[in-house]
């Protein structure tokens, strides 16, 4: 599976399971961190680790594991690094603060229209 299938799996997870404002962002043009920056905001702090395990959980199946979880007890920020695609989950409050889609802004935008509801 490519890095841009696993990204677009991980938005359908975090879709599936009522996820808010969904961004794929490429950053492989930008950093050598990875190929893409998934980002997603959860309603409450269970919200917040439900739309983490779905994520694992549906790139489990897939035969993808995950190489490193941070901030999973924190319940606020939770990071899935899957090496070429890296997964962060946050509450309101915490991406209004890290304020990722700022930082990445010079990456690529993936359109999700008709791919997540």
């Amino acid at each position: 599976m490519t890095s841009y299938e696993q990204s677009i799996l991980t938005a359908k997870a975090l879709s599936s399971k009522k996820g808010l404002d969904i961004q794929v962002i490429e950053i492989s043009d930008v950093s050598v961190l990875a190929d893409y920056m998934v980002i997603a905001t959860g309603t409450s702090t269970t919200h917040v680790k439900a739309l983490a395990d779905e994520v694992e959980y549906k790139l489990d199946e897939a035969g993808i594991s995950v190489s490193h979880i941070e901030g999973y007890r924190s319940n606020t920020w939770i990071l899935l690094d899957y090496i070429d695609v890296i997964v962060n989950v946050f509450s309101d409050e915490a991406r209004e603060f890290y304020d990722l889609d700022r930082l990445w802004q010079d990456g690529k935008p993936v359109d999700l229209t008709n791919i997540i509801d």
